[in-house]
């Protein structure tokens, strides 16, 4: 984990060179279940024993595969309460996915086009496209602390446990930087 984080700020650090003293931003690892706050190149927190997608992350995410998409997103919303406790949601699809999706013939011109509007004008994407949307990071609510621990259970959004979120709230504003792989 530790060289694809260096990678990662290396890369972050050499196209934003400006702001990346005192940038925060969130790395999601859905490899080691990992969710590092990040500010520019220091670390600020680590939380650990994350849950994601049940069915894990992929960049092709589609509605109802239970999978969390892989990419650099922003945080665009927040409903406390929730749920789920407390959530902060991602702006997906992004550009990025919306892209990605008509090219593999995933998603017709028309949604394209509805996506991309949405984004142009700054509102939160349409969620009710063919790749899903309602994703984001949040709590468990009053969901099994037990089966947390022990499995991937979303449908595609990053879970911790209500005391984690609470500790990681204080970084998590509109426009943060949400990058997951």
């Amino acid at each position: 984990m530790y060289s694809r984080l260096l990678v990662l700020i290396f890369c972050l650090f050499i196209s934003n060179l400006s702001s990346a003293h005192n940038h925060v931003w969130i790395m999601v690892d859905t490899k080691t279940s990992t969710l590092s706050v990040m500010k520019g190149m220091i670390l600020e927190a680590v939380f650990k024993d994350i849950a994601i997608g049940r069915f894990g992350a992929s960049k092709a995410r589609m509605m109802g595969d239970n999978r969390t998409p892989l990419g650099s997103f922003k945080i665009d919303r927040i409903k406390e309460p929730s749920r789920y406790y407390r959530f902060f949601g991602l702006d997906f699809p992004n550009r990025e996915a919306a892209d990605l999706a008509l090219a593999e013939n995933r998603i017709t011109k028309e949604t394209w086009q509805s996506i991309i509007y949405a984004i142009e004008a700054g509102r939160t994407p349409p969620q009710n496209t063919p790749l899903g949307g309602h994703l984001g990071i949040h709590g468990l609510g009053r969901a099994d602390q037990q089966v947390h621990g022990l499995y991937n259970w979303t449908n595609g959004c990053i879970a911790l446990t209500n005391t984690q979120i609470d500790q990681l709230s204080k970084w998590l504003k509109p426009g943060v930087t949400v990058e997951i792989w």
